[in-house]
């Protein structure tokens, strides 16, 4: 497998895609590339809009990218794809519209064969087992939680450390200890903003400046770093 997945689009104060449009030339490489885009986890804004600007921006580092959403046999589009891009969004609507369009096997299959893929935010979400360690509102029900199980491992996108004054609710660290007492067997990775994980068959690499978060049941999280092994992971 090739992977990128990247925690967030945009950092504060940046341009969309700013902070990891570099790492995203470097994982496509100097030929021309036009993927394949999944906009589904939109939803305030249209799937147009949303090609446009991952398009635009694709564009700047001389690859392309033209959206799933304008083929009349989405499958097929999966199956001959250069690349897949999945952005993000809300993780349950884009589940559902993936399950409802029979992505989900087409997609994983794809992308063990070898096709690169690229996912941020919601897109990182769904190459994990499940979506149960989403931030996101269910505000519709997919058939299942279960989605493209590329890692073996959860993640938490946006993983933030703050506890807001006078906020009495829980914290993203208790909700991600409550998602362990339930699933026992299983390590998420806390993806801070400005991070991303980079996978080549069974080699990870945390990429950016800030460590990951790492979280088991009835272990003490860890913090690692972009120079810290994370094979245990895989």
């Amino acid at each position: 497998m090739n992977l990128l997945l990247i925690s967030n689009s945009t950092n504060a104060g940046e341009e969309y895609l700013a902070h990891c449009i570099n790492n995203i030339k470097d994982f496509l490489g100097k030929t021309k590339k036009t993927a394949l885009f999944i906009p589904y986890a939109a939803v305030t804004f249209s799937y147009d809009a949303y090609e446009q600007k991952v398009k635009e921006n694709f564009n700047k580092i001389g690859h392309d990218a033209v959206s799933i959403h304008t083929f009349k046999n989405p499958v097929e589009e999966v199956q001959n794809a250069e690349v897949i891009v999945i952005g993000g969004g809300n993780t349950f609507a884009l589940t559902k519209k993936m399950q409802d369009l029979g992505l989900i096997e087409a997609i994983r299959n794809k992308v063990l064969n070898g096709t690169p893929y690229i996912g941020w935010s919601a897109g990182s979400n769904v190459t994990c087992p499940t979506i149960r360690t989403t931030n996101d509102m269910p505000i519709v029900e997919p058939k299942s939680f279960n989605v493209l199980n590329l890692v073996k491992f959860q993640i938490n996108p946006h993983y933030l450390d703050a506890h807001p004054d006078g906020h009495a609710g829980e914290t993203r660290e208790m909700r991600l200890e409550e998602y362990l007492e339930m699933n026992t067997d299983i390590f998420v990775v806390g993806l801070r903003e400005g991070t991303m994980l980079q996978i080549n068959d069974n080699k990870i690499q945390l990429i950016g400046k800030r460590n990951a978060r790492i979280f088991k049941h009835d272990k003490t999280p860890i913090e690692l770093s972009n120079s810290d092994d994370f094979s245990f992971l895989m």
